[in-house]
């Protein structure tokens, strides 16, 4: 059961800790003879004001009893006493202790009216002339009006972290700029999003069918649609029934606020094979914009013959001592041969060996190759197979933040990457901004190899450019599909295609790196994954449990889900301790030494290496790391790479724990031990490819938990959500324009 909010009301004593940046205050609160702890978000507090606040009673391991705040006002002091000492903490500039005291002298009870309404009076006070009154006053006017618009803002729940946001971003003209159009915090404030914006605007009167909220609502859903699903586009009958069911308003005013968009290039409508389809302007260029790299470069080595590189591959071969096979070698000429190549696969096919060979030919030449991944784990896994650097997209770009929709890279058209060559692996999770960011890098001639597994789960973000790049036609395309003896030898391997080919795995063999524990319903399968993480697979294979075991699961919620196994896992691997401080946020609890990750792209997200030689912005979807503090300051967290990254109130809502974690979010990451906990779902999770992916993160073993029935119902549900994209059509259409490429 949840603790009830508790409500206290005191004056400001004393500010123990205060953070100008995200707001964080420790205060103490007297009422009376009562003096409390008061710790939260608690932006523009001065001591010797009088706080209602609104929280939750801790017992803090080390600072003991705290009241965690969730909300609050600043009651206006009304007593001389009061004012006195509110004026004299310095939130007015100009006026200290000294002239606090002459001025509620001489206007008593009335000096803060005097303040607000005739400050030109303050020259009454002996000290003050006219033009230092007229500065105290301009002081007060702006403390004024930032308190104002926090409590204007409370009024609608809005938090006093993301009230701090919109602070910063519209200043003193707030509250008229959200009278006048509330849909703008959408656009113009991180973490706030169309929900919240239309709470507000109907709380203060605005109509449903409002153009604004109409225009702002579609323009919602076209993003709702590319963050969650992946679209880059949504049918125009889609998202018109989307539009009428959230937004309760009739078809003509929804059609003439999207004709309105349309005109002013919010969005684009173009016709496709199943009817119109609506794009958000900045997906349909960058569709359009990553055809065209895409072909240019492909054809800046057409003019080779059918026998380029068969020298030098044989040449190489010789003096590696290895003879390739024949998928393989078709693979390294098609990648010698052309300006850009995808080389996809399964496990076990070979991709590792084709980039080292490719590697190999490439530097004998005198060439300069770079390596690439889109995940800091993908980037360190593709190190250690080729023993040569390889960083993450966003690092080897050189990311600088955000710029609108946009991100903004060092590394661009005018300032290219030099590299005669790059190779970028873990292609199926690079969505269609990225790939742009990555194109518009590469100098014309630079030769791209594209690496990755068509099979696996598509890219978090929007688009699906690896299987829209081999669907085309219109790219060079070596596939590798024979699986090697010394990779054969793994059931892990094996396994992993008899699932891509509709074939049950094979769950009885024993003395393998593949296992299979029998458990019916969600509580069973649920207590068999954390006996397994507590005791026995540490025991037997004397590995971490937090670290080295990962347990994946393809829902959220339900008994065996993430949300109810990461309690679990948090209360058996890591228990509550008088040495370990924690930290409450919504329904979460952070714990020193959990196991956390990064849950969204924070572009703006500052992080310093545990060295100190190196620091940054940007922490990234499906980022691991662990806490390894809680203070005042926020939750402290070391990820995978030795970033330290420290996490206020605003930003902890980028942080999830994953003991245990969803088979999406496992994407290009590879664990010593996979935990699989599979019980009965909706087709939509029990599909085939969640199956594959999760059983090709493994390294060295996986154990898959539940029933025979679940295994089978996954691998006999080849059902994918279908993405809406049409990449595909603009290779095509590109190839056209520009002549075929020679294989």
């Amino acid at each position: 059961m949840e603790q009830k909010l508790d409500l206290f009301d005191g004056i400001v004593s004393e500010i123990r800790f205060q953070n100008d940046e995200n707001g964080f205050c420790v205060l103490s609160l007297v009422a009376g003879a009562r003096e409390e702890t008061v710790v939260g978000v608690l932006p523009f507090v001065r001591e010797g004001e009088r706080l209602r606040v609104a929280g939750r009673w801790v017992t803090h391991a080390v600072f003991g009893r705290q009241l965690q705040v969730e909300s609050f006002e600043i009651v206006t002091p009304t007593r001389e006493d009061e004012i006195e000492r509110f004026l004299a903490s310095g939130v007015v500039k100009g006026i200290g202790p000294t002239m606090a005291f002459s001025i509620v002298r001489a206007f008593g009870q009335a000096t803060l009216d005097v303040l607000s309404q005739n400050p030109e009076r303050l020259a009454e006070v002996p000290g003050i002339g006219p033009k230092r009154a007229a500065s105290i006053g301009k002081s007060y006017a702006e403390q004024f009006e930032t308190r104002e618009t926090m409590l204007f803002l409370s009024k609608y729940q809005i938090s006093p972290a993301y009230s701090m946001r919109i602070v910063k971003a519209y200043g003193r003209g707030a509250i008229a700029i959200l009278r006048q159009n509330p849909y703008r915090l959408v656009h113009d404030v991180q973490g706030i999003g169309f929900k919240t914006a239309d709470r507000i605007a109907l709380s203060m009167g605005f109509a449903q069918n409002d153009p604004n909220r109409l225009r702002a609502g579609l323009i919602y859903l076209l993003w709702e649609a590319s963050g969650a699903e992946g679209h880059v586009y949504l049918p125009r009958d889609a998202l018109l029934a989307a539009a009428k069911a959230l937004l309760q308003a009739s078809d003509g005013e929804l059609e003439n606020e999207l004709k309105a968009l349309e005109l002013t290039r919010r969005v684009v409508i173009e016709s496709g094979a199943e009817g119109e389809r609506v794009f958000n302007e900045p997906l349909y260029e960058a569709e359009k914009e990553v055809a065209k790299r895409l072909i240019e470069l492909s054809s800046a080595f057409s003019g080779q013959g059918p026998v380029a590189g068969e020298e030098e591959l044989a040449a190489f071969e010789r003096g590696i001592g290895i003879a390739y096979e024949g998928e393989q070698r078709q693979a390294i000429l098609c990648c010698l041969r052309q300006g850009l190549a995808v080389v996809t696969g399964g496990p076990g096919t070979g991709k590792t060996t084709v980039i080292n060979a490719i590697i190999g030919i490439l530097q004998k030449r005198g060439r300069a190759v770079q390596l690439a991944a889109p995940t800091g784990r993908a980037a360190k896994r593709m190190s250690e197979a080729t023993g040569q650097e390889a960083k993450t997209i966003h690092r080897l770009l050189e990311y600088g933040g955000e710029m609108g929709q946009n991100l903004s890279f060092a590394k661009n058209e005018d300032s290219p990457l030099k590299a005669d060559a790059l190779i970028v692996d873990e292609m199926s999770m690079v969505d269609l901004l990225l790939l742009r960011s990555l194109l518009r890098a590469l100098k014309p001639g630079t030769r791209l190899v594209l690496v990755g597994d068509a099979d696996q789960l598509p890219s978090v973000g929007a688009g699906n450019v690896l299987r829209d790049i081999i669907v085309s036609g219109s790219l060079p395309v070596a596939r590798l599909t024979q699986v090697f003896r010394q990779a054969a030898q793994s059931q892990i391997i094996t396994n992993a295609h008899r699932i891509n080919a509709g074939e049950m795995p094979l769950l009885r063999n024993r003395d393998t790196d593949f296992f299979f524990e029998r458990r019916q319903g969600g509580r069973a399968v649920a207590d068999s994954v954390t006996a397994l993480c507590l005791a026995r697979l540490p025991e037997f294979f004397h590995i971490d449990p937090i670290m080295e075991i990962q347990v994946l699961s393809p829902v959220k919620r339900g008994e065996a889900g993430v949300f109810a196994l990461n309690q679990n896992l948090q209360a058996a691997l890591n228990p509550p301790s008088r040495t370990k401080k924690e930290k409450r946020y919504l329904e979460q609890l952070f714990r020193e030494g959990d196991k956390v990750m990064q849950v969204r792209n924070n572009y703006q997200m500052e992080w310093k290496k545990l060295s100190g030689e190196e620091e940054g912005i940007g922490v990234f979807n499906g980022d691991v790391g662990r806490v390894t503090g809680i203070d005042e300051d926020g939750v402290a967290v070391v990820f995978d790479d030795d970033r330290r990254v420290l996490y206020d109130e605003a930003s902890l809502s980028d942080l999830e724990l994953a003991y245990a974690i969803t088979i999406h979010k496992s994407q290009g990451s590879e664990f010593g031990t996979v935990v699989l906990a599979l019980a009965p779902g909706s087709p939509r999770m029990m599909a085939r490819s969640l199956l594959y992916t999760a059983v090709t993160r493994a390294k060295e073993r996986v154990v898959l938990v539940g029933s025979e029935a679940s295994i089978a119902q996954m691998v006999k549900n080849a059902q994918t959500a279908r993405r809406y994209t049409a990449l595909s059509e603009r290779l095509a259409e590109k190839r056209g324009e520009g002549g075929s490429f020679t294989p």
